[in-house]
């Protein structure tokens, strides 16, 4: 079979995983711990890395893996990598886009139950033994309300559709890279306009875009004075493109009523972060896509596309396509 190919895990992967991995010619390298210098020293042996999400695989990393020929993210985001200096030095960038497309719609459909029927709330009153809350009408119908979603790729048009189908909710839509022939055709029953308006007219506003320079900070404070008060954001994509500070202030200001984060601009949040201690906030540690079935297939679809570049094909979702021009 020849020599085996070395392949980094910066963080630990799924057994079923790393057995593919060991099954196909491949030596695991394993990291004790998640940090730089530690990567550093050992991705100089590594020809291929399975990376999650704990590290940022920067520059400087990439110019010590004078090995390395591919990276695989597990996840669907690359935005821990840096895509510049991967494709100047030759490395081809993968990602498992479109595994984990359900499990994240069921996570922000999640926030925006819980949410709109303010279970938290009933919860905690219910265990100090005030049963009269139910006489606050503190929750209500999602039924023929409106939905904006920013960002309509798999996730969000997914969404869309079942709070469409599911709850006869109005959507309206904002996405200015998506193909003019899908906005007519596969997404005809999708009002597209500007976030503005999106913003104002959305009794709940979900956000499903990647973090680039372009959408960070695309929600600030600005914006969110045009929501409605009664409005609810949820956010399953980046931290970072809702302005963390400008939420809090529209948070305590009551500009809009609620927020479901799943995502922040630090991970994990500084312990003191405002956003913790507020009743109107559910907040999830970016798990949306971490159930036990979507870890596996995103680590199996992860170590596949590896196995496969090895095996002289071309992998799927390359996320730096210029590098094969190179």
């Amino acid at each position: 079979m020849g020599e085996k190919h070395k392949v980094l895990l910066p963080q630990p992967i799924e057994a079923e995983a790393q057995e593919y991995l060991e099954k196909n010619n491949c030596e695991i390298i394993l990291c004790s711990k998640c940090e730089h210098d530690e990567v550093a020293e050992k991705i100089k042996e590594a020809e291929a890395i399975v990376l999650r999400t704990g590290i940022h695989i920067t520059r400087d990393l990439i110019e010590k893996g004078k090995k390395l020929k591919t990276i695989s993210r597990t996840g669907a985001g690359v935005d821990n990598v840096d895509l510049d200096a991967a494709t100047e030095h030759k490395v081809i960038v993968t990602s498992s886009l479109g595994t984990n497309t359900t499990t994240v719609i069921e996570h922000a459909l999640s926030l925006i139950l819980a949410l709109s029927k303010n279970l938290l709330l009933m919860d905690r009153e219910m265990r100090k033994g005030n049963f009269k809350i139910r006489y606050n009408n503190l929750s209500y119908d999602l039924r023929e309300k409106t939905l904006g979603v920013i960002g309509l790729g798999r996730i969000g048009a997914g969404l869309a559709k079942i709070c469409k189908e599911s709850f006869d909710m109005k959507i309206i839509g904002n996405d200015d890279y998506l193909p003019a022939s899908v906005k007519e055709k596969e997404l005809k029953w999708v009002k597209f306009t500007d976030i503005d308006t999106l913003l104002a007219e959305s009794d709940i506003v979900s956000v499903h875009v990647p973090m680039t320079e372009e959408t960070r900070g695309i929600i600030n404070y600005e914006k969110m004075k045009k929501m409605k008060k009664s409005s609810i954001i949820i956010n399953t994509s980046r931290g970072g493109i809702i302005a963390e500070k400008d939420l809090e202030k529209a948070l305590q200001e009551g500009l809009i009523a609620a927020a479901g984060l799943d995502v922040f601009e630090k991970e994990p949040p500084d312990e003191n972060n405002p956003l913790l201690k507020m009743e109107n906030v559910i907040m999830t540690p970016h798990t949306a896509a971490l159930t036990v079935e979507c870890t596996l297939r995103m680590a199996m679809d992860g170590v596949k596309r590896i196995v496969k570049y090895f095996n002289g094909e071309m992998p799927e979702n390359i996320a730096n396509p210029k590098v094969l021009d190179l």
